[in-house]
């Protein structure tokens, strides 16, 4: 499964650095990936949602480590390369990220 597009959507709060939108083999879309600056660098979150017992649970997430692994590297990478970008501008809490 190869990786066709990385988009990424800066965000300027403390924690939460961006969201990011992964399209695979130019036909599966996974939205609402963030990247989370951890206490030992940043992290890459998948998608989740909250539980009737308040814990969360992935809705997709890689299988093994290594895919893991390759698809972090991507993301983090394209996260780099936008956040270095000459007046690259972050958005706050509460804009929307609905493009397609």
């Amino acid at each position: 499964m190869e990786i066709s597009e990385i988009r990424v959507h800066l965000r300027n709060e403390e924690k939460l650095k961006a969201f990011v939108t992964v399209t695979f083999d130019h036909v599966f879309v996974v939205r609402n990936m963030k990247i989370i600056q951890g206490t030992k660098g940043l992290i890459l979150c998948m998608p989740s949602r909250k539980l009737a017992d308040g814990t969360y649970k992935d809705i997709a997430h890689p299988i093994t480590a290594d895919y893991r692994k390759m698809l972090e590297d991507r993301i983090l990478a394209a996260y780099e390369t936008e956040a270095k970008k000459p007046g690259a501008h972050a958005r706050t809490a509460g804009a929307g990220d609905d493009d397609a």
